[in-house]
């Protein structure tokens, strides 16, 4: 401990509430990056507590310090490697049996531990008590009660880890776990070994070393490869393992657990003053309903509706207050600055860029909010849970539906979550699918023409597209499964954590984390793009941009609307969008469609800020036409309803962004990367020509 200041580490099980004590203890004060190496989040926090300043480290969810996934590898050399002054080991206190194995390894580790039973309020709830006294005099680390979502006890955990990390704690001690005479026979075995080599006890716990090698940790078997007597040890270890398999019968990973489940037992008979009661709780009870095999995927389509349509009904009024004040400032910027091209820039280019992707913040927020509403109570895993049997039958491993879930956030760290999948098949049809579901950045392109052309089912089209997307996803699993992976994906077991009323600073926490990335790009990307694409549909100037009522033809004069239409396709960028226009045009869709989809390949929303800069020209040019972007879109005779949704359709399905495509090249290779990009393109062609010419039939068949 230097400069007063206390380094700690804080690990657990998923769903233990981690998170959420993270949260309680750092407050505002965090810092989000990358492990070294790889692309696992790191988060740390800081917080002071008297005198002491607090350095908080939140290690990932794990199970076990085992090293079979990246995860846990991470977590162990951090305690092992960085040597922080505390671990803070968070359990739910109402699963003690399974949170208290990863408590077990950190015992054997030999590091100073605090051991904290959130969520106690739910376990006394179900009539669960513990001594906690006891349990801390026998595991020889304090016990602190905390209800993480309310603040409880958090005060005591901070005074618990001054008093460990200052030496001033009398409950702490180290012990060991007896694993039986016959294994410790072996394990002092394996350390007297160790110990030949008196430079690697002073780098980790020779006990800790001989249990792992005992368990054949290929991790530790690295570690120890460059020391002198590495051969030696190597044999021991095998023949120690041998000489316990054979007398017990068993694999050597299934006998440690059973010693290690055999303490946790008796512990907690040791310190149980109540046992909860025989029959089902709270999460049971509702399970039966929400999980149910026949209502369980129409409720799911039920709340993802109302999601969707209070995404969109609720953001309406936010949105039009916010539209109302970026037309104000463009009115403000025309009255203080004289007429010319810097002015044309800002208001024409800049605000309406970016202004017209800012006024659909609010559609994000509440979108994040319900989605971290879903996550907190409980039922985002059931969702997963609910869909994995269906996910099995089109090839994807169901472990594969949390990124796929994240996908709906942003693609990038979603197609980096993958990396949890311990198959590489699985990580590359995860990765190759996740593109069709439709992240935050596409949202306000549905909110739009939803709103413009489907007002009164904004939300149920919304929702269609979101399904479509999965459908997609879902199909292309299949055929990559048949095409290039033969194998079937692996099972796995998915941990249902209880129903919990999420707290709302959790998930105003929550929403606004993940929507603090949609504003950074206001400043970032889309101003540059938003610039770029102003310029490029500005030059070279035109005659018909500058007289609205020029004559473009030596036989007819057209509209002012339909002039400035001839104006952009004269410019660079209506060039570039002539030039796709034979490709996309049977398609339905207009000049200024096309080329919104070309610039939307960096950024999803630069559509909308390009489509907003064409028609705020257009506007600047017929003083008649109104100034906001969705009349401008309802008054162009070429968008139908038809079109719209073919567009909005496009947009889901098509090219990733740039960033979703550099990952893809990073994770699982360029092949993969410019094979993702091809099957896209050609996919969401065929797809949106068939749904347009199948919907100008009806149409036409109606008619």
């Amino acid at each position: 401990m230097k400069n007063n200041e206390i380094r700690i580490g804080l690990v657990g099980n998923p769903n233990c509430g981690k998170s959420t004590i993270f949260n309680a203890l750092t407050g505002l004060h965090q810092k989000t990056a990358n492990w070294s190496g790889v692309t696992i989040e790191k988060k740390e926090g800081t917080t002071n507590f008297g005198e002491y300043k607090i350095k908080v480290v939140d290690l990932p969810g794990i199970y076990s310090l085992s090293a079979y996934s990246l995860e846990e590898i991470i977590a162990r050399n951090y305690i092992i490697h960085e040597q922080p002054d505390v671990i803070v080991n968070v359990v739910d206190a109402g699963n003690l049996e399974r949170n208290l194995y990863l408590t077990t390894q950190l015992i054997n580790i030999g590091v100073r531990v605090i051991l904290v039973l959130n969520m106690y309020d739910e376990a006394h709830a179900r009539g669960m008590d513990f001594d906690t006294e006891e349990m801390g005099r026998l595991l020889g680390m304090p016990v602190v009660k905390t209800v993480g979502t309310k603040g409880e006890g958090i005060r005591d955990l901070l005074s618990s880890i001054v008093a460990v990390a200052t030496e001033n704690e009398k409950t702490v001690r180290h012990i060991h776990i007896n694993y039986g005479d016959d294994i410790e026979r072996e394990i002092s075995i394996i350390q007297e070994t160790i110990r030949k080599e008196k430079t690697i006890g002073m780098q980790y716990s020779t006990r800790w070393l001989a249990l792992r090698l005992l368990e054949n940790d290929r991790d530790v078997f690295e570690k120890l490869r460059h020391f002198q007597n590495y051969e030696e040890i190597s044999f021991q270890a095998a023949k120690s393992r041998e000489e316990i398999e054979k007398k017990f019968g068993d694999e050597i990973a299934v006998i440690m657990a059973e010693r290690r489940q055999g303490f946790i037992t008796g512990l907690l008979q040791e310190v149980t003053l109540q046992r909860k009661e025989p029959g089902p709780n709270f999460s049971e009870r509702i399970d039966r309903v929400l999980m149910n095999k026949y209502l369980g995927y129409p409720i799911l389509l039920v709340f993802l509706w109302m999601l969707f349509q209070a995404t969109y009904t609720l953001g309406e009024y936010p949105r039009n207050l916010i539209e109302h004040g970026v037309q104000y400032l463009g009115k403000l910027i025309g009255t203080i600055m004289p007429e010319g091209f810097w002015r044309r820039l800002i208001s024409e280019g800049i605000l309406a860029g970016v202004g017209g992707v800012i006024v659909f913040l609010p559609n994000i927020l509440i979108l994040f909010m319900g989605v971290s509403f879903m996550e907190d109570t409980g039922y985002m895993a059931r969702a997963a849970f609910i869909m994995d049997k269906i996910m099995h039958k089109l090839g994807i491993h169901g472990k594969s539906f949390i990124p796929l879930v994240m996908g709906f956030g942003c693609n990038v760290p979603a197609i980096m979550a993958t990396r949890t999948l311990e198959n590489t098949r699985d990580r590359i049809i995860t990765i190759l699918i996740n593109p069709f579901m439709s992240c935050s950045a596409r949202l306000p392109v549905y909110v739009l023409f939803a709103g413009v052309f489907f007002a009164e089912h904004a939300g149920s089209v919304i929702l269609s597209l979101y399904l479509i997307g999965m459908i997609m996803a879902f199909i292309s699993s299949r055929l990559l499964s048949m095409l290039f992976f033969k194998a079937q994906a692996a099972p796995f077991v998915m941990e249902l954590p209880p129903y919990r009323f999420p707290t709302a600073r959790a998930i105003l926490f929550h929403m606004w984390n993940r929507s603090s990335q949609y504003l950074r790009k206001m400043g970032g990307i889309i101003l540059i793009l938003s610039v770029a694409v102003w310029l490029l549909s500005e030059f070279p100037r035109n005659p018909v941009n500058v007289n609205a009522n020029t004559e473009v033809s030596t036989h007819d004069t057209i509209s002012g609307f339909e002039k400035q239409k001839v104006a952009l396709a004269h410019t660079y960028m209506g060039k570039l969008g002539s030039a796709v226009a034979p490709v996309l045009s049977p398609l339905g869709f207009t000049l200024e469609m096309s080329v919104a989809l070309l610039t939307g390949i960096v950024a999803k929303e630069v559509v909308i800020s390009t489509l907003n800069i064409f028609y705020t020209e257009q506007n600047a040019g017929i003083q008649q036409q109104p100034a906001d972007l969705e009349t401008a879109l309802r008054s162009d005779p070429a968008i139908t309803p038809l079109v719209a949704y073919v567009y909005m359709l496009f947009v889901l399905l098509y090219i990733p962004c740039v960033a979703t495509s550099v990952a893809i090249g990073r994770e699982i290779g360029w092949r993969w990367a410019f094979f993702s990009i091809a099957y896209n393109l050609t996919l969401t062609w065929f797809v949106c020509f068939a749904v347009y010419r199948i919907g100008m039939l009806v149409s036409g068949y109606c008619a």
